[in-house]
């Protein structure tokens, strides 16, 4: 039995044995959770009386400080400088865009990142009938008391109602994580298979401390080592990766095993084995031109458009959308280093602006080719400074979806006077690009691609550089070369034959 073998054993024993052992205690029934709660810090203080590091556990995450450092270049970057091309910034927009936040009260900058009462543990840990709202609050109506009595491990469920809803709703940032792989089929994802193999979030995004391996800001585009047996820390191994499970050598049957392994030195395990994403019916917004927004109709009222299917795809406090299903990724050579456009770096109006750009050298060893999806805007930006603006499109109050849309002069001059943006109230809109790595809705292996996906002109991997691909590439003098050596061998069959059937004739006739 190989390593990788080995290891999707202890695998399956050890998702057995976490389903076996899941069962948490009864919340129901502890003193600290009775009575009726008349805030969610009450909740957290009471979770705390028994978690008593978990708040500080929480504390040093990412998933708290939204903010990290990048391990290629040391830059410190985070939510609260990075820009996108879906609602373009956080910074100014924090009350709407903390409704995923694992806290409560992030609306301005004098959120209290020290406060433990801010951390919000049911977020993760609720049982699947928890919403928050502004400023990461529960929304209007919630029984903290019944929800606080039914937590237990994350789910789906849990994680997805950020991660499935990020962009501003199911399935618009991603592409390969929406709403579907709640109870995915195998078709959809082989490993989160209702059916199947079931596995959560947390089976590949495992935590030491809250901390969750995996990141789709700087990803681990390659990963050299050996399988590992889950459920045993290593501090200096990324657990979700493909290899930490499948090894190096994931093909193990087959005339053709050897020659796929091969494939890893050069291609990530997503891009053969997720053929396309947003699979799952739900649509991935593809395009986001934020121009358009602020159309009135006849009424002077602000209307929205469907598609046949019912999708919005024009909102007027939004702008025009492009949404797609079953989407073929773009593919890039990344070593997962990524390099992000702040509010504060000059760029190029004339050329379209991408947001985040991926690295990695063509052929090089620490780099392999990746799936992404490509995801397109069009959006502000200040024609003096050349600089993109961070507009204030969300503001406080009951009704969370009221926008600033309406008034660009009034959304841009409220945007960047928050955040300190030097802003010379010139602007116009300017083609933008974003890219973000496709790794689930992972494929059986049956509906992975195969060979001819690639190999063949106008293939998948057609304007890939750095590798010499048979069936994509050719050398007109050395097929000129190879033709004519063949067309030799061929007269030469055909007139080694003709000699042999005339020297056969004679010896007849004799």
């Amino acid at each position: 039995m190989t390593v990788a073998q080995r290891c999707s054993v202890g695998l399956l024993l050890w998702i057995w044995l976490s389903n076996a052992l899941a069962a948490t205690a009864d919340h129901t029934q502890f003193d600290a959770l009775q009575g009726s709660f008349t805030s969610a810090q009450e909740v957290t203080q009471a979770c705390l009386s028994c978690h008593t590091e978990a708040a500080q556990q929480v504390m040093a995450t990412r998933h708290w400080t939204w903010e990290y450092e990048n391990p290629h270049d040391g830059e410190q970057l985070g939510k609260k400088t990075m820009l996108n091309t879906f609602c373009i910034a956080d910074r100014s927009n924090e009350g709407f865009c903390q409704s995923c936040h694992v806290g409560y009260g992030w609306e301005d900058q004098q959120f209290d990142f020290t406060n433990e009462a801010n951390v919000d543990c049911l977020a993760c840990h609720n049982s699947g009938d928890y919403v928050k709202g502004w400023a990461g609050y529960p929304v209007e109506g919630t029984n903290l008391t019944t929800v606080a009595q039914a937590v237990g491990e994350t789910t789906r469920a849990s994680c997805g109602s950020c991660h499935f809803y990020g962009g501003g709703g199911d399935g618009v940032k991603h592409g390969d994580l929406d709403s579907s792989l709640v109870d995915p089929h195998r078709g959809l994802d082989v490993h989160m298979a209702s059916d199947g193999l079931n596995f959560k979030c947390s089976t590949c995004h495992q935590s030491d401390d809250h901390n969750i391996a995996g990141s789709r800001i700087q990803g681990t585009a390659v990963d050299n080592q050996e399988a590992m047996l889950r459920g045993h820390h290593d501090e200096n191994r990324n657990a979700a990766t493909c290899q930490s499970c499948h090894g190096q050598s994931p093909h193990e049957t087959g005339a053709d095993a050897q020659r796929l392994n091969d494939h890893t030195r050069t291609l990530a395990c997503q891009t053969c084995h997720i053929p396309a994403f947003a699979r799952g019916g739900v649509p991935t917004k593809m395009e986001w031109d934020w121009s358009t927004a602020g159309q009135l109709d006849e009424n002077g009222e602000p209307f929205e458009i469907t598609d046949d299917n019912g999708h919005i795809i024009y909102m007027s406090k939004k702008g025009d959308f492009v949404l797609e299903e079953n989407v073929v990724p773009e593919y890039v050579w990344w070593n997962g280093d990524t390099s992000f456009v702040t509010a504060d770096d000059t760029i190029n109006p004339n050329e379209r602006v991408m947001v985040n750009t991926y690295h990695g050298e063509p052929g090089a060893d620490d780099a392999r080719i990746w799936p992404v999806k490509r995801s397109l805007g069009r959006q502000p930006y200040d024609t003096v400074h050349n600089t993109l603006l961070q507009p204030q499109i969300a503001i406080p109050g009951n009704d969370t979806s009221f926008w600033y849309n309406f008034d660009w002069d009034k959304a841009l001059q409220a945007g960047t006077e928050y955040a300190e943006q030097p802003f010379s109230g010139e602007y116009d809109f300017v083609d933008t690009a974003m890219l973000w790595p496709i790794t689930h809705m992972v494929a059986p292996s049956e509906d992975a691609l195969d060979c001819a996906s690639c190999h063949r002109d106008q293939g998948r991997l057609e304007s890939i550089e750095g590798v010499w691909m048979p069936g994509r590439d050719r050398h007109v003098l050395l097929d000129r070369f190879g033709f004519g050596v063949a067309g030799l061998m061929l007269v030469g069959v055909f007139g080694h034959g003709a000699m042999r059937f005339f020297n056969r004739n004679r010896q007849k006739g004799h």
